[in-house]
C-alpha cells in the first residue's frame, strides 16, 4: 500500500529535516555515551550478514536485500544465453538476491534471459526489480505486461519509472492518463509490490519528481541514482538527493559505482575502492554490472572486505578524485544530451 506524506515534500524541507535528524542523533549520542560523533558519518540501512554477503533493509518496506545488486544491462552483454543464465544463477547461489533489469535493455533480451535464469525455483530466491520508460498510461500498461512475460513471473517486486532525466518528465508521468495510473492499477491487480524511479542526469530532477509525487499523494518506496567518488564533487546526488530519501524512509539504490567504467580506466582508484565508497553511503543496494564471472567475483570481494569507512578515509579517497570530477567529463551520463 502506498503511504501518503503528512508534510508536502520540498527540497528545502528535505534539507532541513535531514539536518534536524542529524543534530538529534548527535545530541542523543553525547547524552548517552559522552562521546561526540561525526555529523558527516553516513546513516546506513539496517544491516545483517549471512556468510560473506551483507543484507540491508530497503527503506521502510522492511524487505531484506543484498547490499550488492546484479545489473540488468550487463547481463545482456554475454554472447550466449547459457552464459548469462550461469552468471545470474551463480550470483544468486552466492548470496545476491537483488536483480536489476529494464524493459528496453538490449531490446528485451536482458529480461528474457533473466526470466529463463529464474526458472527452477530461482524466482523465489530473489527480489526482482525492473523498469519501464513509458510516460502514458496505455503504453505503461503494455510494457508492464511485457515485462511480466519476459521475466516469466506473475509479479514484480519493485517497478521503477526509468530515466527520469528531463524537467518535464515528472509532470508527464503524474498527469491524467500518465504512466503512474497504470502502475497504481497494476499494483491493485497484484502485478507490482513496490514503486520507484531512476535517473542519472541532475539531482534537481530527482527532487522535482519527489515533489510532484507528494502533490499527488504518492510516495515512492525506492529511488535509483548514480553514486560514486566522482558524483560527490559534481551535480551530486549523494549530497542533494540521498538526505531527502533517508529522511522520508525511501530505499536508496546506487548505480554506476565505477562511473560507467570511467573510474577503472582512469586508474586513480581501484574498482574495490569504488564499490566500498558506494557501500559506505546510506545505500540499501549498490547495483553494478556483472557481465563475466570475473566481475561477479570482484563485486563479491568488495562486499566480503567492506568495513565502514572513517571520515578520514572518505576524505582521502575524494581528494584523489576531485580534480577529475569538477567538470563532469567522466560522468558523461550527466552531461551528454541523452
Amino acid at each position: 500500500m502506498n503511504r501518503t506524506s503528512t508534510q508536502p515534500f520540498s527540497p528545502r524541507n528535505a534539507a532541513v529535516g535531514a539536518a534536524s535528524l542529524t543534530r538529534r542523533d548527535f545530541v542523543k549520542a553525547i547524552a548517552t555515551t559522552g562521546v561526540a560523533v561525526s555529523l558527516g558519518a553516513p546513516v546506513r540501512a539496517a544491516e545483517t550478514q549471512s556468510g560473506d554477503m551483507l543484507y540491508r533493509t530497503l527503506g521502510r518496506t522492511g524487505e531484506r536485500v543484498s547490499a550488492i545488486g546484479l545489473g540488468g544491462y550487463h547481463i545482456g552483454i554475454p554472447k550466449e544465453e547459457a552464459e548469462a543464465i550461469r552468471l545470474i544463477r551463480s550470483a544468486i547461489d552466492r548470496g545476491i538476491n537483488f536483480m536489476d533489469n529494464c524493459w528496453d535493455y538490449h531490446g528485451g533480451r536482458s529480461e528474457v534471459w533473466m526470466g529463463k535464469a529464474l526458472a527452477d525455483g530461482y524466482r523465489a530466491k530473489v527480489f526482482l526489480m525492473t523498469k519501464i520508460d513509458a510516460h502514458t498510461k496505455a503504453l505503461a500498461a503494455k510494457q508492464i505486461d511485457e515485462c511480466l512475460q519476459h521475466l516469466q513471473t506473475d509479479h514484480i517486486d519493485l517497478l521503477q519509472h526509468h530515466e527520469v532525466i528531463r524537467v518535464e518528465d515528472p509532470d508527464r508521468i503524474f498527469d491524467e492518463g500518465g504512466a503512474c495510473e497504470a502502475m497504481r492499477e497494476a499494483k491493485k491487480a497484484g502485478k507490482i509490490r513496490y514503486f520507484g524511479f531512476t535517473g542519472h542526469k541532475d539531482p534537481l530532477i530527482h527532487l522535482r519528481m519527489l515533489e510532484v509525487a507528494a502533490q499527488h499523494q504518492f510516495k515512492f518506496d525506492a529511488v535509483q541514482m548514480p553514486l560514486n567518488v566522482l558524483d560527490a564533487h559534481f551535480r551530486s546526488f549523494e549530497k542533494q538527493v540521498v538526505p531527502a530519501l533517508v529522511r522520508e524512509g525511501i530505499g536508496v539504490l546506487g548505480m554506476k559505482p565505477l562511473a560507467s567504467g570511467a573510474l577503472a580506466k582512469l586508474g586513480v582508484v581501484t574498482p574495490i575502492e569504488c564499490l566500498h565508497y558506494a557501500l559506505n553511503l546510506p545505500t540499501s543496494v549498490v547495483i553494478t554490472g556483472m557481465e563475466s564471472l570475473a566481475r561477479l567475483d570482484q563485486a563479491l570481494e568488495a562486499v566480503r572486505t567492506f568495513k565502514p569507512m572513517t571520515p578520514e578515509q572518505v576524505a582521502t579517497l575524494l581528494a584523489r578524485t576531485k580534480s577529475l570530477a569538477l567538470t563532469g567529463k567522466y560522468e558523461r551520463f550527466k552531461t551528454s544530451n541523452g
